[in-house]
């Protein structure tokens, strides 16, 4: 494999500090060498066109030893950013695995390049690094190149919580007219918005060949307007953008407080609906919460139809991870780690599908089995961010609920069996569901002593394997607890 990136341009060299600025050739050589191996994997695993767009362009600057830090270059923010946003996790892994000294990879912009957001979607390696001459030459070329391959219908997993926004997404792309027009989804971070304005555009290309198909986000609709009003070529920016016969336009908040991009977004609406032309746009949140954005511009994005996309509930959870694991057949993911991934990882499907990638690709390139304890190991700063703080009190009063006992028998001395199983139950529950040590569970439980919790929880462990109504009761708590 032809070598990528370069390291003619490393940080810090300068010519009478050649080792503080400068790595050695041995060094170098070595980084290139495990780079080429980890671009043959990762080419194989994300296919030819992402490969080529977004990680051909990565230079391997300087790894310092002491941090265990290696810098990966890219020529722009925009591209850096969605590298950091999508592969960060695979690129560190993937590292780690090459050499074992690296223990952090940072993606940021070339420090010889300018900061300016990316307009090329490349088709040849030849232009991997060349920006477009001008804005309208960028547009022109996005067009339909600027889906992502893999964000269509087909790999949309569906739930109740994000079925009326599939449905209408699917009528958006459809050959028969929409009943409504714009297509407005709203949906938190990771649940699925950015896929389904991809799907579209997908599906709509399919039904009508030669459809001119405009993909962007609201910043970069932003720049693109900004960098054709400094040229003095608005005339061919408007022209060209209204020639679309689709327009997506992603993470729409971020349009707020910029009047002259907003003033030319709401004209292209105007002309393109007036024109029975299709748009369809996507934000966390819904129109009238867009503080900023100008009354008119408003009416005109929540015209059509809002579809709120809801954040998934553990079924849909379930469904996304098996419907993912149809891409590993070559792994065998036991039912307890789905489960645990499902249960624990339920901020955004993102993290969720992103944690699922980051276990499997551990375990085929480490040979290491799946299994619940390595989930726990590698995946610890996900699980981290997604962990609830579940407090004792919280315990205590879930239980006594649930048992319909009064909270004061919790620290009571009552050994009726009545009270003393439900006390048990909220002690194992305390162990498992929060850090505290055994001592600190039992001065929140009347102060008893750590060997009365111990006993508890080996107690409950046991009858949970015996007794088919205790186990459910657990399970029952864990839900309420856990939701």
């Amino acid at each position: 494999m032809t070598r990528t990136g370069g390291f003619g341009s490393l940080a810090g060299r300068t010519p009478g500090n050649d080792k503080a600025g400068e790595m050695f050739e041995e060094e170098r050589e070595a980084l290139a060498a495990d780079w080429s191996d980890i671009c043959t994997g990762l080419k194989k695993d994300l296919g030819h066109q992402v490969f080529t767009q977004w990680i051909r362009p990565i230079e391997v600057g300087n790894f310092c030893k002491e941090t265990g830090t290696l810098d990966l270059f890219l020529p722009t923010e925009f591209s850096a950013n969605w590298v950091n946003d999508r592969f960060a996790d695979r690129l560190s892994l993937a590292w780690k695995i090459a050499r074992i000294e690296v223990r952090n990879v940072r993606v940021s912009v070339h420090p010889g390049r300018r900061k300016l957001p990316e307009l090329r979607v490349g088709t040849s390696a030849a232009n991997d690094h060349m920006p477009p001459q001008n804005p309208v030459e960028a547009i022109t070329e996005l067009g339909s190149a600027g889906l992502d391959p893999s964000l269509t219908f087909t790999t949309f997993v569906t739930g109740e919580g994000n079925v009326l926004a599939y449905n209408a997404a699917q009528r958006m792309a459809a050959i028969e007219t929409p009943q409504f027009s714009p297509l407005y989804l709203k949906a938190a971070t990771g649940q699925g918005k950015t896929h389904l304005l991809h799907a579209i555009g997908h599906q709509f290309a399919a039904a009508k060949p030669g459809s001119r198909i405009f993909y962007c986000s609201a910043e970069r609709f932003m720049v693109e307007f900004v960098q054709a009003l400094r040229q003095n070529q608005m005339m061919e920016f408007k022209a060209r953008l209204r020639g679309f016969d689709m327009l997506l336009v992603d993470d729409i908040q971020f349009i707020i407080g910029k009047a002259s991009a907003q003033e030319e977004l709401l004209y292209t609406i105007d002309a393109l609906l007036a024109e029975g032309k299709r748009l369809a746009f996507a934000a966390d949140r819904a129109p009238q919460a867009l503080d900023g954005v100008e009354p008119r511009l408003l009416s005109r994005l929540s015209m059509g139809l809002v579809a709120d996309i809801q954040p998934a509930d553990i079924e849909l959870r379930r469904k996304i991870l098996e419907h993912r694991l149809t891409r590993f057949a070559s792994n065998d993911v036991p039912g307890d780690v789905i489960e645990f991934l499902a249960r624990t990882i339920s901020r955004n499907v993102r993290e969720l599908v992103g944690g699922l990638n980051k276990l499997i690709a551990y375990a085929q390139l480490t040979g290491q089995p799946v299994s619940l304890n390595l989930a726990e190991e590698q995946l610890t700063d996900i699980l981290s961010a997604n962990r609830r703080r579940i407090t004792i009190d919280e315990i205590q009063r879930t239980v006594c609920q649930f048992y319909r006992l009064d909270r004061s028998e919790m620290a009571s001395k009552r050994r009726a069996r009545a009270v003393v199983r439900p006390r048990q139950v909220a002690m194992y529950l305390a162990k498992v569901l929060t850090p505290r040590s055994y001592p600190e569970i039992g001065r929140k439980f009347g102060g008893r002593d750590h060997s009365t919790v111990i006993h508890a929880v080996r107690l409950i462990e046991d009858l949970r394997t015996r007794d088919a109504d205790m186990d459910g009761d657990v399970r029952s708590l864990l839900r309420q607890l856990e939701s």
